[in-house]
Protein backbone atom coordinates (compact mmCIF):
# COMPACT_ATOMS: atom_id res chain seq x y z
CA UNK A 1 0.00 0.00 0.00
CA UNK A 2 1.54 3.74 -0.72
CA UNK A 3 2.69 5.33 2.06
CA UNK A 4 0.59 8.35 0.73
CA UNK A 5 -2.52 6.49 2.14
CA UNK A 6 -0.82 6.53 5.57
CA UNK A 7 -0.25 10.06 5.35
CA UNK A 8 -3.79 11.56 3.98
CA UNK A 9 -5.94 8.99 5.39
CA UNK A 10 -6.60 10.80 8.62
CA UNK A 11 -7.42 14.21 7.15
CA UNK A 12 -9.35 12.45 4.28
CA UNK A 13 -11.41 10.58 6.76
CA UNK A 14 -11.99 14.34 8.90
CA UNK A 15 -12.91 15.91 5.57
CA UNK A 16 -15.47 13.03 5.19
CA UNK A 17 -16.34 13.42 8.92
CA UNK A 18 -17.41 17.19 8.53
CA UNK A 19 -19.98 16.27 6.36
CA UNK A 20 -21.42 13.65 9.02
CA UNK A 21 -23.94 14.68 11.91
CA UNK A 22 -21.47 16.07 14.94
CA UNK A 23 -22.21 12.66 17.08
CA UNK A 24 -20.66 10.46 14.32
CA UNK A 25 -17.90 12.48 13.00
CA UNK A 26 -15.80 12.09 15.74
CA UNK A 27 -15.66 8.43 15.99
CA UNK A 28 -15.14 8.24 11.54
CA UNK A 29 -11.60 10.02 13.18
CA UNK A 30 -11.22 8.16 15.55
CA UNK A 31 -11.89 4.65 12.87
CA UNK A 32 -9.34 6.18 10.32
CA UNK A 33 -6.54 6.76 13.08
CA UNK A 34 -7.37 2.90 13.99
CA UNK A 35 -7.08 2.11 10.83
CA UNK A 36 -3.47 4.26 9.57
CA UNK A 37 -2.26 2.58 12.82
CA UNK A 38 -3.03 -0.93 11.37
CA UNK A 39 -1.21 0.12 8.20
CA UNK A 40 1.90 1.18 9.96
CA UNK A 41 1.75 -2.03 11.82
CA UNK A 42 1.54 -4.01 8.41
CA UNK A 43 4.32 -1.86 7.62
CA UNK A 44 6.48 -2.82 10.69
CA UNK A 45 5.55 -6.66 9.58
CA UNK A 46 7.02 -6.12 6.40
CA UNK A 47 9.71 -4.62 7.29
CA UNK A 48 13.00 -6.03 5.62
CA UNK A 49 15.39 -6.10 8.44
CA UNK A 50 18.48 -7.87 6.31
CA UNK A 51 17.93 -5.29 3.19
CA UNK A 52 21.08 -3.01 2.87
CA UNK A 53 22.10 -0.82 5.36
CA UNK A 54 20.31 2.69 4.69
CA UNK A 55 18.46 1.52 2.19
CA UNK A 56 14.36 2.63 1.81
CA UNK A 57 11.80 0.74 1.59
CA UNK A 58 8.14 1.40 0.77
CA UNK A 59 9.80 4.08 -1.77
CA UNK A 60 7.56 6.62 -3.77
CA UNK A 61 9.62 8.80 -5.89
CA UNK A 62 7.21 11.17 -8.15
CA UNK A 63 8.88 14.43 -9.80
CA UNK A 64 7.08 17.44 -7.82
CA UNK A 65 8.23 20.90 -9.26
CA UNK A 66 11.06 19.92 -11.93
CA UNK A 67 12.08 23.51 -11.98
CA UNK A 68 13.01 23.69 -8.61
CA UNK A 69 14.45 20.02 -8.36
CA UNK A 70 11.68 19.01 -5.41
CA UNK A 71 10.35 14.91 -5.57
CA UNK A 72 7.44 13.84 -3.54
CA UNK A 73 10.08 11.34 -2.40
CA UNK A 74 8.48 8.98 0.87
CA UNK A 75 9.91 5.79 2.50
CA UNK A 76 10.82 4.11 5.28
CA UNK A 77 13.95 3.46 7.12
CA UNK A 78 15.25 1.97 10.44
CA UNK A 79 15.12 6.06 11.54
CA UNK A 80 11.47 6.72 10.71
CA UNK A 81 10.12 2.94 11.13
CA UNK A 82 8.94 3.24 15.05
CA UNK A 83 8.60 7.04 15.12
CA UNK A 84 6.05 6.24 12.31
CA UNK A 85 4.39 3.46 14.33
CA UNK A 86 4.52 5.81 17.87
CA UNK A 87 2.74 8.54 15.99
CA UNK A 88 -0.02 6.70 14.93
CA UNK A 89 -0.75 4.66 17.96
CA UNK A 90 -0.38 8.10 20.13
CA UNK A 91 -2.41 10.00 17.30
CA UNK A 92 -5.33 6.63 18.82
CA UNK A 93 -5.19 7.13 22.49
CA UNK A 94 -5.41 11.28 22.18
CA UNK A 95 -8.37 10.68 19.71
CA UNK A 96 -10.20 8.07 21.52
CA UNK A 97 -9.36 10.25 24.57
CA UNK A 98 -10.98 13.43 22.90
CA UNK A 99 -14.39 11.09 22.00
CA UNK A 100 -14.92 10.41 25.85
CA UNK A 101 -15.35 14.64 25.90
CA UNK A 102 -17.76 17.27 24.28
CA UNK A 103 -15.90 19.73 22.26
CA UNK A 104 -17.22 23.17 20.52
CA UNK A 105 -16.82 23.10 17.06
CA UNK A 106 -16.60 19.28 17.29
CA UNK A 107 -15.89 19.17 13.19
CA UNK A 108 -13.54 21.91 12.99
CA UNK A 109 -11.38 20.42 15.84
CA UNK A 110 -11.14 16.87 15.11
CA UNK A 111 -10.34 18.21 11.52
CA UNK A 112 -7.45 20.09 13.14
CA UNK A 113 -6.34 17.45 15.17
CA UNK A 114 -6.13 14.89 11.91
CA UNK A 115 -4.86 17.57 9.89
CA UNK A 116 -1.82 17.75 12.30
CA UNK A 117 -1.14 13.66 12.54
CA UNK A 118 -1.29 13.81 8.58
CA UNK A 119 1.53 16.48 9.02
CA UNK A 120 3.68 14.60 11.60
CA UNK A 121 3.41 11.61 9.57
CA UNK A 122 4.21 13.50 6.05
CA UNK A 123 7.55 14.91 7.95
CA UNK A 124 8.38 11.63 9.39
CA UNK A 125 8.04 9.94 5.83
CA UNK A 126 9.52 12.67 3.42
CA UNK A 127 12.91 11.95 1.68
CA UNK A 128 13.18 15.27 0.05
CA UNK A 129 14.39 18.51 2.32
CA UNK A 130 11.76 20.80 0.32
CA UNK A 131 8.76 18.06 1.10
CA UNK A 132 10.26 17.33 4.86
CA UNK A 133 10.15 21.36 5.39
CA UNK A 134 6.66 22.02 3.82
CA UNK A 135 5.36 19.35 6.08
CA UNK A 136 7.10 20.72 9.37
CA UNK A 137 5.76 23.98 8.57
CA UNK A 138 2.42 22.53 8.32
CA UNK A 139 2.37 21.21 12.03
CA UNK A 140 2.23 24.69 13.23
CA UNK A 141 -1.00 24.97 11.71
CA UNK A 142 -3.81 23.25 13.24
CA UNK A 143 -1.97 23.65 16.74
CA UNK A 144 -2.29 27.25 16.61
CA UNK A 145 -5.97 26.25 16.03
CA UNK A 146 -6.37 23.94 18.74
CA UNK A 147 -4.47 26.01 21.26
CA UNK A 148 -6.48 29.38 19.49
CA UNK A 149 -9.83 27.93 19.96
CA UNK A 150 -9.95 24.95 22.26
CA UNK A 151 -7.04 26.35 24.64
CA UNK A 152 -7.37 27.41 28.88
CA UNK A 153 -7.99 30.84 29.89
CA UNK A 154 -4.20 32.18 28.68
CA UNK A 155 -4.90 30.64 25.57
CA UNK A 156 -4.40 33.89 23.32
CA UNK A 157 -0.58 34.66 25.02
CA UNK A 158 0.38 31.24 25.00
CA UNK A 159 -0.64 30.90 20.96
CA UNK A 160 1.47 34.47 20.45
CA UNK A 161 4.75 33.03 21.93
CA UNK A 162 4.18 29.48 20.01
CA UNK A 163 3.88 31.18 16.81
CA UNK A 164 6.19 33.31 17.20
CA UNK A 165 8.95 31.20 18.53
CA UNK A 166 8.05 28.76 16.05
CA UNK A 167 7.54 30.94 12.76
CA UNK A 168 11.07 32.44 13.66
CA UNK A 169 12.68 28.64 14.23
CA UNK A 170 10.65 27.86 10.94
CA UNK A 171 11.89 30.92 9.00
CA UNK A 172 15.37 30.05 10.01
CA UNK A 173 15.08 26.79 9.03
CA UNK A 174 13.66 27.63 4.98
CA UNK A 175 16.68 29.84 4.81
CA UNK A 176 19.39 27.01 6.05
CA UNK A 177 17.49 24.82 3.58
CA UNK A 178 17.46 27.19 0.82
CA UNK A 179 21.25 27.38 1.33
CA UNK A 180 22.06 23.46 1.71
CA UNK A 181 19.87 23.19 -1.80
CA UNK A 182 23.13 24.47 -3.09
CA UNK A 183 25.40 22.12 -4.98
CA UNK A 184 28.59 23.06 -3.28
CA UNK A 185 28.95 24.53 0.44
CA UNK A 186 31.85 25.66 2.11
CA UNK A 187 33.21 24.51 5.43
CA UNK A 188 32.27 28.40 7.08
CA UNK A 189 28.62 27.91 5.19
CA UNK A 190 28.09 24.83 6.58
CA UNK A 191 27.96 25.77 10.01
CA UNK A 192 25.82 28.81 9.64
CA UNK A 193 23.21 26.33 8.15
CA UNK A 194 23.31 24.04 11.01
CA UNK A 195 22.66 27.03 13.19
CA UNK A 196 19.40 27.75 11.47
CA UNK A 197 17.93 24.09 11.14
CA UNK A 198 19.49 23.28 15.16
CA UNK A 199 17.60 27.08 15.81
CA UNK A 200 14.15 25.34 14.37
CA UNK A 201 14.97 21.62 15.74
CA UNK A 202 15.49 23.06 19.57
CA UNK A 203 12.45 25.52 20.03
CA UNK A 204 9.89 22.63 19.05
CA UNK A 205 11.60 20.43 21.30
CA UNK A 206 12.07 22.62 23.51
CA UNK A 207 15.52 22.64 24.89
CA UNK A 208 17.26 25.13 27.33
CA UNK A 209 17.47 28.61 26.15
CA UNK A 210 14.84 28.25 23.57
CA UNK A 211 11.90 26.86 25.67
CA UNK A 212 10.07 30.23 27.11
CA UNK A 213 7.03 29.22 25.33
CA UNK A 214 6.46 26.15 26.97
CA UNK A 215 5.23 26.84 30.09
CA UNK A 216 2.24 28.81 28.84
CA UNK A 217 1.86 26.69 25.80
CA UNK A 218 1.63 23.77 27.69
CA UNK A 219 -0.95 25.38 30.72
CA UNK A 220 -3.49 26.18 27.68
CA UNK A 221 -3.39 23.73 25.66
CA UNK A 222 -6.11 20.93 25.96
CA UNK A 223 -5.36 18.04 27.42
CA UNK A 224 -5.01 15.37 24.39
CA UNK A 225 -4.03 18.32 22.00
CA UNK A 226 -1.16 18.74 24.18
CA UNK A 227 -0.24 14.96 24.43
CA UNK A 228 0.36 14.39 21.14
CA UNK A 229 2.35 18.37 20.85
CA UNK A 230 4.35 16.97 23.71
CA UNK A 231 4.51 13.44 22.96
CA UNK A 232 5.46 13.27 18.66
CA UNK A 233 6.28 16.76 17.55
CA UNK A 234 9.78 16.98 19.61
CA UNK A 235 10.34 13.90 18.29
CA UNK A 236 10.00 15.54 14.27
CA UNK A 237 12.90 17.85 15.30
CA UNK A 238 15.39 15.35 16.92
CA UNK A 239 14.24 13.38 13.79
CA UNK A 240 15.74 15.89 11.90
CA UNK A 241 19.03 16.00 13.65
CA UNK A 242 19.52 12.37 12.63
CA UNK A 243 18.00 13.10 9.18
CA UNK A 244 19.13 16.09 8.14
CA UNK A 245 21.77 17.64 10.09
CA UNK A 246 24.08 14.50 10.94
CA UNK A 247 23.99 13.47 7.76
CA UNK A 248 24.17 16.18 5.67
CA UNK A 249 26.40 18.75 7.32
CA UNK A 250 29.03 16.65 8.86
CA UNK A 251 31.51 18.99 9.42
CA UNK A 252 29.55 21.26 11.04
CA UNK A 253 27.95 18.88 13.78
CA UNK A 254 31.42 17.71 14.77
CA UNK A 255 32.33 21.74 14.91
CA UNK A 256 28.65 22.25 16.52
CA UNK A 257 29.44 18.78 19.00
CA UNK A 258 30.61 19.95 22.10
CA UNK A 259 28.03 23.36 22.13
CA UNK A 260 25.06 20.76 21.91
CA UNK A 261 25.91 18.68 24.39
CA UNK A 262 26.36 21.83 26.93
CA UNK A 263 22.80 22.93 25.64
CA UNK A 264 21.67 19.08 26.48
CA UNK A 265 23.38 18.95 29.58
CA UNK A 266 22.23 22.12 30.56
CA UNK A 267 18.60 21.30 29.61
CA UNK A 268 18.73 17.93 31.54
CA UNK A 269 19.80 19.82 35.11
CA UNK A 270 17.32 22.79 34.39
CA UNK A 271 14.24 20.41 33.40
CA UNK A 272 15.06 17.93 36.34
CA UNK A 273 15.35 21.03 38.65
CA UNK A 274 12.24 22.90 37.35
CA UNK A 275 10.01 19.81 37.18
CA UNK A 276 11.20 19.06 40.87
CA UNK A 277 9.80 22.64 42.13
CA UNK A 278 6.47 22.68 40.40
CA UNK A 279 3.31 21.86 42.00
CA UNK A 280 0.79 22.49 38.32
CA UNK A 281 1.52 18.34 37.34
CA UNK A 282 1.45 19.55 33.69
CA UNK A 283 4.46 21.75 33.99
CA UNK A 284 6.14 18.64 36.15
CA UNK A 285 5.77 16.71 33.04
CA UNK A 286 6.52 19.55 30.70
CA UNK A 287 10.01 20.16 32.10
CA UNK A 288 10.70 16.32 32.70
CA UNK A 289 10.22 15.81 28.73
CA UNK A 290 12.94 18.72 28.42
CA UNK A 291 14.95 16.60 30.42
CA UNK A 292 14.45 13.20 28.32
CA UNK A 293 14.44 15.24 24.76
CA UNK A 294 18.36 16.37 26.32
CA UNK A 295 18.65 13.14 26.57
CA UNK A 296 17.67 12.28 23.14
CA UNK A 297 19.99 15.02 21.86
CA UNK A 298 23.11 14.06 24.11
CA UNK A 299 23.18 10.63 22.50
CA UNK A 300 22.28 12.44 18.44
CA UNK A 301 25.80 14.60 19.23
CA UNK A 302 27.51 12.06 21.13
CA UNK A 303 28.42 11.02 17.32
CA UNK A 304 28.45 7.55 18.46
CA UNK A 305 26.02 4.80 16.94
CA UNK A 306 25.78 3.64 20.64
CA UNK A 307 24.09 6.95 21.67
CA UNK A 308 22.26 7.53 18.33
CA UNK A 309 20.29 3.81 18.79
CA UNK A 310 19.81 5.44 22.25
CA UNK A 311 18.26 8.74 21.00
CA UNK A 312 16.43 6.49 18.84
CA UNK A 313 14.60 4.04 21.05
CA UNK A 314 14.45 7.33 23.91
CA UNK A 315 12.47 9.02 21.24
CA UNK A 316 9.64 6.10 21.16
CA UNK A 317 9.61 5.91 24.83
CA UNK A 318 9.26 8.82 25.62
CA UNK A 319 6.46 9.34 23.40
CA UNK A 320 4.80 6.36 24.56
CA UNK A 321 5.12 7.50 28.74
CA UNK A 322 4.18 11.05 28.12
CA UNK A 323 0.78 10.36 26.35
CA UNK A 324 -0.29 8.60 29.18
CA UNK A 325 1.19 10.30 31.41
CA UNK A 326 -1.19 13.26 30.58
CA UNK A 327 -4.14 11.31 30.04
CA UNK A 328 -3.60 9.92 33.70
CA UNK A 329 -3.56 13.92 34.53
CA UNK A 330 -6.51 14.74 33.60
CA UNK A 331 -8.13 11.91 35.34
CA UNK A 332 -6.59 12.56 38.62
CA UNK A 333 -7.94 16.13 38.07
CA UNK A 334 -11.66 14.97 36.97
CA UNK A 335 -11.14 13.51 40.97
CA UNK A 336 -9.73 16.63 42.78
CA UNK A 337 -12.23 19.17 41.70
CA UNK A 338 -10.73 19.79 38.33
CA UNK A 339 -7.26 21.32 39.93
CA UNK A 340 -4.38 20.40 37.99
CA UNK A 341 -1.99 21.33 41.48
CA UNK A 342 -0.14 18.32 42.70
CA UNK A 343 -1.55 19.88 46.54
CA UNK A 344 -5.05 19.22 45.76
CA UNK A 345 -4.63 15.52 44.62
CA UNK A 346 -3.76 12.73 47.11
CA UNK A 347 -4.97 9.62 48.77
CA UNK A 348 -6.99 7.83 46.01
CA UNK A 349 -4.56 4.57 45.75
CA UNK A 350 -6.23 2.24 47.63
CA UNK A 351 -10.03 3.18 45.99
CA UNK A 352 -8.55 3.65 42.81
CA UNK A 353 -5.74 0.38 42.50
CA UNK A 354 -5.87 -0.02 38.83
CA UNK A 355 -5.39 3.85 38.03
CA UNK A 356 -2.75 3.75 40.62
CA UNK A 357 -1.27 0.80 39.26
CA UNK A 358 -1.15 2.39 35.64
CA UNK A 359 0.56 5.37 37.03
CA UNK A 360 3.31 3.57 39.14
CA UNK A 361 4.39 1.57 35.76
CA UNK A 362 4.49 4.76 33.43
CA UNK A 363 6.26 6.70 36.58
CA UNK A 364 8.98 4.04 37.38
CA UNK A 365 9.59 4.21 32.82
CA UNK A 366 9.41 7.63 33.45
CA UNK A 367 12.25 7.47 36.01
CA UNK A 368 14.13 4.69 33.94
CA UNK A 369 13.95 2.16 36.31
CA UNK A 370 15.95 -1.00 35.92
CA UNK A 371 13.67 -3.69 33.69
CA UNK A 372 12.35 -0.68 31.67
CA UNK A 373 13.07 0.15 27.85
CA UNK A 374 13.74 3.97 29.14
CA UNK A 375 17.22 2.51 30.92
CA UNK A 376 17.67 0.58 28.01
CA UNK A 377 17.73 3.85 25.90
CA UNK A 378 19.59 6.02 28.27
CA UNK A 379 22.02 3.51 28.49
CA UNK A 380 22.71 3.71 25.09
CA UNK A 381 22.75 7.17 25.54
CA UNK A 382 25.67 7.44 28.36
CA UNK A 383 27.87 4.84 26.61
CA UNK A 384 28.06 6.81 23.28
CA UNK A 385 28.83 9.73 25.50
CA UNK A 386 30.73 8.28 27.58
CA UNK A 387 33.04 6.98 25.08
CA UNK A 388 32.78 10.75 23.16
CA UNK A 389 33.06 13.04 26.36
CA UNK A 390 33.50 11.62 29.81
CA UNK A 391 33.19 15.01 31.86
CA UNK A 392 29.93 15.48 29.51
CA UNK A 393 28.34 12.05 30.27
CA UNK A 394 29.13 12.10 34.34
CA UNK A 395 27.52 15.59 34.82
CA UNK A 396 24.42 13.91 32.29
CA UNK A 397 24.43 10.96 34.79
CA UNK A 398 23.15 13.36 37.81
CA UNK A 399 20.22 13.88 35.59
CA UNK A 400 19.14 9.79 36.00
CA UNK A 401 19.16 10.63 39.85
CA UNK A 402 17.23 14.33 39.42
CA UNK A 403 14.17 11.95 37.49
CA UNK A 404 13.60 9.64 40.09
CA UNK A 405 13.08 12.40 42.76
CA UNK A 406 10.51 14.36 40.98
CA UNK A 407 8.78 11.49 38.99
CA UNK A 408 8.61 9.92 42.61
CA UNK A 409 7.08 12.66 44.42
CA UNK A 410 4.52 13.35 42.04
CA UNK A 411 3.48 9.61 42.08
CA UNK A 412 3.88 9.80 46.23
CA UNK A 413 1.73 13.44 46.25
CA UNK A 414 -1.24 12.06 43.50
CA UNK A 415 -1.82 8.53 45.16
CA UNK A 416 -1.07 8.63 48.72
CA UNK A 417 -0.77 11.22 51.32
CA UNK A 418 -4.21 12.50 52.82
CA UNK A 419 -7.12 12.80 50.70
CA UNK A 420 -7.74 16.00 49.50
CA UNK A 421 -10.14 17.85 50.49
CA UNK A 422 -12.10 17.79 47.18
CA UNK A 423 -10.47 14.92 45.64
CA UNK A 424 -13.23 11.61 44.74
CA UNK A 425 -11.44 8.52 45.16
CA UNK A 426 -13.20 5.89 42.70
CA UNK A 427 -11.56 3.75 39.80
CA UNK A 428 -10.50 4.20 36.68
CA UNK A 429 -13.78 3.92 34.60
CA UNK A 430 -13.70 0.91 31.31
CA UNK A 431 -13.92 4.01 29.05
CA UNK A 432 -10.72 5.96 30.24
CA UNK A 433 -9.07 2.43 30.40
CA UNK A 434 -10.04 1.05 27.12
CA UNK A 435 -7.85 4.40 26.07
CA UNK A 436 -4.79 4.58 28.80
CA UNK A 437 -4.03 0.21 29.07
CA UNK A 438 -3.16 -0.16 25.80
CA UNK A 439 -0.81 2.65 26.00
CA UNK A 440 0.40 0.94 29.19
CA UNK A 441 0.74 -2.14 27.46
CA UNK A 442 2.54 -1.35 25.02
CA UNK A 443 5.46 0.25 27.40
CA UNK A 444 5.79 -2.99 29.00
CA UNK A 445 6.05 -5.01 25.71
CA UNK A 446 9.10 -2.50 25.02
CA UNK A 447 10.42 -3.21 28.07
CA UNK A 448 10.59 -6.75 27.53
CA UNK A 449 11.89 -6.48 24.12
CA UNK A 450 13.49 -2.91 23.19
CA UNK A 451 15.44 -5.20 20.91
CA UNK A 452 12.77 -5.07 18.54
CA UNK A 453 13.19 -1.30 17.53
CA UNK A 454 16.81 -1.53 18.26
CA UNK A 455 17.24 -4.15 15.77
CA UNK A 456 15.48 -2.01 13.13
CA UNK A 457 17.21 1.03 13.72
CA UNK A 458 20.88 -0.10 13.86
CA UNK A 459 21.89 -0.34 10.73
CA UNK A 460 20.21 2.93 9.93
CA UNK A 461 23.00 4.66 12.48
CA UNK A 462 25.64 3.01 11.85
CA UNK A 463 25.47 2.98 8.31
CA UNK A 464 24.05 5.98 7.35
CA UNK A 465 23.13 6.73 3.63
CA UNK A 466 22.68 10.53 3.44
CA UNK A 467 21.89 10.53 -0.51
CA UNK A 468 18.66 8.74 0.04
CA UNK A 469 17.87 12.63 1.20
CA UNK A 470 16.97 15.05 -1.85
CA UNK A 471 18.42 18.21 -1.37
CA UNK A 472 20.61 19.41 -4.79
CA UNK A 473 18.38 21.87 -6.95
CA UNK A 474 17.81 20.16 -10.01
CA UNK A 475 16.63 16.45 -8.52
CA UNK A 476 20.50 15.15 -7.53
CA UNK A 477 20.23 13.57 -4.92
Amino acid sequence: MPLSVLIWLPVGAALVAALLPERVGPRVVLGAAVVDLGIACGYVAGFDTHAAAGKLQYLTDQTWIAQLGIHYKLGLDGLNLFLVLMTTLLWVGALGAANLREWERPRLFYFQLALAESAVLGAFIAQDLALFVGFFDLMLIPFYFLVGAWGGPNRVAATTKLVIYTLVGSLLMLAAATDLAQATIGKGAQELIFVGFAAAFLVKMPLFPLHAWMPDGYRAMPLPVLAVFSGVLSKVAAYGFLRIVLPLLPDASVHWQLTMLVIAVVSILYGSTMAFTQTDARLVVGFSSMAQLGFIVLGIFSLRPEGAQGALLQMVNHGLVVVPLFLIIGLLAARAGGSEDVRDMGGIAFRAPVLAALFLIVAFATLAMPGSANFVGEFYILLGTFQAKLAVALVAAVGVVLASVYMLRVFIRTMHNRVGERVASREISRADALVVVPLVAVILAIAVYPQLPLSRAKGAVIHPAPAAFTRVAGGTP
